[in-house]
């Protein structure tokens, strides 16, 4: 029984030790290829982040997923997408999430909440 329990806490520790791994990996800049423009921060009712920018020429809105309460200085961000598994998606909807990549190469995630033209 000792032996079972020894077997089942390994790949426990070796998964855990990959994400704390993982977690401490410094962001490749090549990888932020989107330049958003930001153009007001705000707080909404929520305490989240809301923040008007121009995504590939279309205004958007972005809102905090990180739970990060600081306005966001408005200007130029490198971002890129953050990869999406949405059930049931059809070709008129849409869904997006960013990460914004900082010059002292720290990260914070968006997630796209409005879109107009």
């Amino acid at each position: 029984m000792k032996n079972l329990a020894v077997v089942a806490v390994i790949p426990v520790v070796i998964l855990l030790s990959a994400l704390a791994w993982a977690a401490g990996a410094e962001p490749n800049p090549a990888d932020y290829t989107i330049i958003v423009h930001v153009s007001s921060a705000r707080v909404n009712g929520r305490g989240l982040i809301r923040l008007k920018v121009v995504l590939d020429g279309k205004k958007c809105e972005l809102e905090g997923i990180d739970g990060e309460s600081s306005l966001l200085t408005p200007g130029d961000y490198k971002a890129r997408t953050i990869p999406l598994k949405v059930k049931d998606a059809h070709t008129y909807d849409v869904y997006a999430a960013y990460e914004f990549l900082f010059p002292d190469k720290k990260t914070r995630r968006y997630q796209l909440v409005g879109i107009s033209e």
